[in-house]
């Protein structure tokens, strides 16, 4: 699987996309021929999203034959199997979230430019997007808002503290990646053969995973002496909501599988396991009896933003010390955590969790975002959100001589990386990890994710919402081979 487009001392240029469709999608059982197939140019509404699609596909493909409405597929019959692309819209972001007339000129290798314009630049223009004026215009409309009452608070003052510190190694190792990005031809410096007609993306679909995982409270008991720790997906496609809440689920296949969960349809890719749970029911993972070289998690961290949404549930600093990694860790395990920006969340990581969990913290990378043309999706400096977040890596700490065995074997990890690529639209889906962290670990290790939203060949992922993003209105139905 190439999700790296390029590499370089600075980090790599990922395709998210490219990997999500070489994971193999590709359905092999009845589902792969249903009695007919409609292919459907419109995109489900947000309020559509509880309704079952199992013969509604979208067709939308660069280069591909596009069928009328209620144009049908005849498969009845036939042996075969059907092909499953994660839906190319989704990473359609082909300007920046807010337009500075700024960005372009510093892309362009500018000069340095004044505290007023980027201030103008980063709370101004995001509230006149699409139309045209200069930076004077931008610095008079930053002076007409009202002033603050007070100065930086100290976590303001923080952020712009670190901000300072990494935005050189940020603004020189994405300008190179992109440069090679450019000439290669995939990015674009101008985004008008890229558009297509806008179709309306659902917010979500599925029905509440996470309110599953509540439900699943209310069942009886399990005792954990007579339930398997495991059960394989095969030809029986309905699994038992309890038994997919109880036990991880492996797809042991070289093929797709799609299972169907309170009437709702969700592809899970070969040689891939999970469990869907929430922090309160993890013995599931431990009776897996797997132990891991390589643990990813993205926390929904706690914040005000969070609360006021109550778009997804978010855990206390307390609640993330008590996850079991010391319990689901290999010796030497790699720990890559994602962190938001707020400083207090990136001390929590490196000074209590990591030494609560004997993790030893070896370094900062970033994950920075860009438009399909190349450019930062906000404002580098700008004083509201970062075009950027970190992850922060570590080795929980053995012995010495495991520590000298694993380092004959694998480079050590650098101190600073970039991962440059265009984010997907759909909100807390992150760049795929598994081939820039390669070069830092043994082949064909165990690997965990921790609050997952979907799935890939070769990991096991645990999450309330771990299939969000494996739903199958994420996917176009691509074609159907004889």
């Amino acid at each position: 699987m190439m999700s790296v487009i390029h590499r370089l001392t600075a980090g790599w240029l990922l395709d998210h996309l490219s990997f999500i469709n070489q994971c193999g999608y590709e359905i092999y059982d009845s589902f792969a021929h249903p009695r007919c197939v409609t292919l459907n140019t419109s995109v489900p509404s947000a309020g559509d999203h509880c309704a079952t699609s199992t013969c509604a596909t979208t067709y939308s493909l660069r280069d591909a034959p596009t069928p009328g409405p209620g144009d049908a597929v005849e498969t009845e019959g036939k042996a075969g199997k059907a092909r499953y692309v994660f839906r190319e819209e989704f990473f359609d972001i082909l300007k920046p979230h807010i337009v500075a007339a700024l960005q372009e000129r510093l892309w362009q290798g500018g000069s340095e430019v004044s505290l007023a314009e980027t201030e103008a630049s980063s709370s101004g223009v995001e509230h006149r997007e699409g139309t045209e004026g200069g930076i004077g215009d931008l610095v008079a409309s930053a002076r007409k808002k009202r002033k603050r009452k007070c100065v930086f608070n100290q976590g303001e003052l923080d952020a712009l503290e670190y901000h300072t510190k990494i935005r050189e190694l940020i603004w020189e190792g994405t300008l190179h990646l992109v440069q090679e990005g450019l000439k290669s031809g995939f990015l674009h410096c101008t985004t008008t053969k890229l558009s297509r007609s806008k179709n309306v993306v659902p917010g979500h679909v599925g029905c509440g995973l996470a309110e599953l995982c509540e439900m699943a409270k209310q069942f009886p008991a399990i005792n954990d002496s007579d339930h398997q720790a495991v059960q394989a997906i095969d030809d029986e496609t309905f699994i038992p909501e309890q038994d997919l809440l109880s036990c991880v689920t492996e797809n042991n296949s070289n093929c797709a599988k799609m299972i169907v969960l309170m009437g709702q349809k969700y592809l899970v890719p070969p040689k891939s396991s999970f469990l869907l749970s929430d922090i309160s029911c993890l013995q599931p993972l431990l009776n897996y009896k797997k132990k891991y070289d390589v643990i990813v998690m993205d926390p929904p961290w706690e914040n005000k933003s969070v609360k006021r949404s109550n778009r997804y549930g978010h855990l206390s600093s307390w609640q993330i010390k008590q996850i079991p990694v010391s319990a689901l860790a290999a010796p030497n395990c790699l720990v890559v955590t994602w962190v938001t920006n707020r400083q207090k969340h990136l001390r929590f990581v490196k000074d209590e969790l990591y030494p609560h969990w004997s993790v030893k913290t070896l370094a900062e990378w970033h994950w920075v975002k860009i438009t399909r043309s190349g450019e930062f999706v906000l404002p580098l400096d700008s004083s509201h959100k970062k075009p950027y977040e970190v992850l922060v890596l570590g080795r929980v700490q053995g012995s010495v001589e495991e520590a000298l065995r694993i380092s004959d074997d694998v480079l050590p990890i650098p101190d600073h990386k970039l991962i440059v690529s265009v984010p997907c639209g759909l909100h807390s889906h992150k760049p795929p990890l598994t081939e820039v962290l390669a070069e830092f670990i043994k082949p064909d290790v165990e690997c965990l994710e921790l609050f997952a939203r979907s799935l890939q060949p070769g990991w096991t992922s645990w999450g309330n919402e771990v299939l969000k993003f494996q739903h199958v209105d994420y996917f176009t139905l691509l074609q159907d081979e004889n």
